[in-house]
């Protein structure tokens, strides 16, 4: 009979970093595993346990999509990020580039190659996602960001999936889809109803025939499954997704899973534009999708859900455009994908003097000034072909934008003393207005002071009440033709120029060489920011490439309830380490891991001893002889390696002690075990 016995083990050990943010807690703590080693496990398979485990929970990303696609704000970034086994889908927008290749209706003349279809939408992120089998959860940052959601939620696997997203994203987003619904009505009016199947130009030879127009005009994106354009949802699937939906404020906290604390923050970009904090045992992770510092509408950035993490994912950050014009060489770095290491601490985390000369600088970087001066041009423009005689249409892109440009137009007109009508012709267009203008705890302080001295929110309610804004829902209004005058100013939605009435006024308009179109196309995307100092470390990521984030705390902190710590045991090891064993239930609220008492607690007379430490054969020998064997050192024993005792009476067997391991070697059981209980004796054991 042999029997085996482990002589390393892992010393249990609370991290030093692990209790920066314990020491409030009076709760004791312990650095503990996610999941509990089996109950009769030695301490060495425990080990390889945890650190399978540690292994196995390492973060992984995977860029769907980035930001732009489509050529406007309509197509944020998207990415799928996998943490504690769990998915999260960040983002799920429209590409709105698909929209290109088909022909705008009704057409007149040549369509150039376009297709003359009721088009298909190609949502990448709702694409990968159900090829996946589903996620756990969908993070929304904007509006924008959950116009592909209806695409998922109207397929079985996405049942229980949980859907997080602002009040205010969540009610301009359910507007913009049902707008888009609307105006892709005027191609099934036109074309016939839409088909569950392929459409017949998604067939054969046609089909290949369009494959590279469609990567040219499109994305130029030769791994593009052009299969994977889906026709668009309809007002019950909006209706689906909406219920689905969690909307959640500024600042509040929302668990998820157990494990998991998610909060939107500011990010200044827009009315409801968030930036999302994953706060999870190992990690705390911030979505940073596109930002801007200061606002001149929305509230502003909130700088505190950069503190306190341990990774931030940048989608693309507006306000580092301008940071640094010298730092060349970053370009050439940003290229290196092959830099995965991380830093230990994260300089967001510490909390000292350079936090708030860091807040200071973002806060002071001229993004008002700047979006004030771009959009004055726009109104000098405006002015300009207004006087000549011209109309001027702008195509809604971002809504903080337009309320903006409403306000200066105002002001240009009334300085100017000219007097031309403003049309709003959009289906959501007097749900917007009135939406926006009862919305002060999600406006900048400037906005909200307006409310408290009582004056309008936005200009656009002046230009309300003077009758110089009009508000129709479509073209073919009752009172747009009896209001219609020529010049005068149109703002409507903008869909690639391809849907609503951007389509047919762009053709009364285009000969026109008084006439102006204003559209609002982002800025490539610089890879800039602040690099004087390299307090961070970066990965690179690229679209369609998944990339592993190892976990930064290999230990995380568990809660020991108050009964279990007054009932342990323990044993000193050291100095400095005791042990001590126990039986518990590893509970998860709220983003904690706690251990509770077992319902059931063991017979501790019953329960075998589990040992640790080196056998001494100077103390074995007595042991033995203790219990009537006689038992000699072997003659050939190396005394820096292997001992061996020989036992001759009652029976022959053999101990044979090594550097990480003491085997019997014994025919007869009774006494092996006779041998097993002088090994214990001389050992550690809890």
């Amino acid at each position: 009979m042999c029997r085996d016995s482990a002589r390393s083990t892992r010393k249990s050990r609370l991290e030093p970093n692990s209790l920066t943010r314990s020491t409030r807690h009076a709760t004791p703590r312990a650095a503990f595993a996610p999941k509990e080693a089996p109950t009769d496990a030695s301490p060495l398979a425990a080990s390889e346990h945890a650190a399978a485990l540690r292994a196995e929970a390492a973060m992984k990303l995977t860029c769907l999509s980035t930001s732009g696609g489509g050529g406007s704000y309509h197509s944020p970034a998207s990415h799928v990020l996998e943490l504690e086994g769990l998915r999260f889908l960040l983002d799920c927008p429209i590409d709105l580039s698909a929209l290109a290749v088909f022909s705008p209706v009704p057409l007149t003349g040549d369509a150039g190659g376009l297709i003359r279809a009721v088009p298909r939408y190609w949502s990448p992120a709702a694409a990968a996602a159900a090829r996946e089998g589903g996620v756990d959860a969908i993070l929304v940052s904007s509006a924008t960001g959950m116009l592909g959601l209806p695409f998922l939620t109207r397929l079985p696997g996405f049942v229980n999936t949980k859907i997080y997203v602002t009040e205010v994203a969540a009610r301009i987003g359910k507007l913009m889809m049902r707008e888009l619904v609307e105006m892709h009505r005027a191609f099934v009016r036109y074309y016939g109803p839409d088909t569950d199947g392929l459409p017949k130009w998604m067939e054969g030879d046609k089909l290949n025939g369009l494959v590279s127009m469609l990567q040219k005009l499109v994305t130029e994106d030769e791994g593009k499954d052009l299969t994977s354009l889906m026709p668009l949802y309809s007002p019950g699937n909006i209706e689906e997704c909406m219920q689905k939906i969690q909307p959640v404020k500024y600042g509040e906290e929302v668990c998820f899973n157990g494990i998991f604390m998610l909060k939107a923050s500011s990010s200044g970009l827009e009315l409801g534009n968030s930036v999302w904090t994953i706060k999870g045992p190992r990690a705390s992770i911030t979505y940073l999708p596109s930002s801007v510092f200061v606002s001149a509408h929305a509230l502003d950035f909130d700088y505190s859900s950069l503190k306190e993490n341990d990774v931030i994912l940048f989608s693309d950050l507006s306000s580092l455009n301008d940071m640094d014009e010298d730092n060349e060489k970053l370009d050439e770095h940003a290229m290196n994908e092959t830099d995965s290491s991380l830093c230990h601490r994260s300089v967001l985390r510490d909390d000292g003097a350079d936090a708030d000369e860091t807040i200071t600088f973002l806060c002071n970087n001229d993004d008002i000034t700047e979006e004030i001066e771009r959009i004055s041009f726009i109104c000098s423009c405006i002015i300009d072909a207004i006087k000549s005689g011209g109309s001027v249409l702008i195509p809604i892109g971002r809504l903080g934008a337009i309320l903006l440009l409403l306000e200066l137009i105002s002001e240009t007109l009334h300085s100017s003393s000219i007097k031309v009508p403003i049309f709003m012709i959009s289906e959501t267009a007097e749900e917007i207005i009135a939406f926006t203008n009862a919305l002060p705890e999600w406006l900048c302080k400037s906005r909200q002071e307006k409310l408290f001295s009582g004056e309008a929110l936005f200009g656009h309610m002046e230009l309300l009440k003077e009758g110089k804004l009009f508000l129709f829902p479509h073209l073919h209004s009752k009172g747009l033709l009896a209001a219609w005058k020529e010049p005068c100013i149109v703002l409507c939605p903008h869909w690639s120029l391809r849907l609503g009435p951007a389509v047919h006024l762009l053709r009364r308009w285009h000969a026109d060489k008084r006439c102006l179109l204003v559209l609002e196309l982002p800025e490539g995307l610089k890879s800039r920011c602040s690099v004087k100092k390299r307090p961070w470390s970066f990965l690179y990521y690229t679209k369609g490439k998944t990339i592993e984030l190892p976990n930064l705390r290999e230990d995380f902190e568990v809660h020991l309830a108050h009964n279990v710590a007054l009932g342990l045991q323990p044993r000193q090891l050291n100095e400095t380490t005791a042990v001590a064993r126990l039986r518990t239930d590893l509970l998860v609220s709220s983003g904690q891991y706690q251990l509770a008492a077992a319902e059931k607690q063991s017979d501790r007379s019953k329960r075998h001893l589990l040992h640790w430490g080196a056998v001494d054969p100077d103390r074995l020998l007595p042991a033995l002889q203790e219990k009537g064997m006689l038992c000699s050192f072997a003659a050939d024993d190396n005394c820096a390696g292997e001992r061996s005792v020989l036992i001759t009476s009652p029976v022959d067997a053999l101990v044979k002690i090594t550097s990480d391991r003491t085997v019997i070697y014994c025919d007869d059981e009774g006494t092996s075990k006779h041998i097993y209980d002088a090994l214990c004796s001389v050992w550690n054991g809890i």
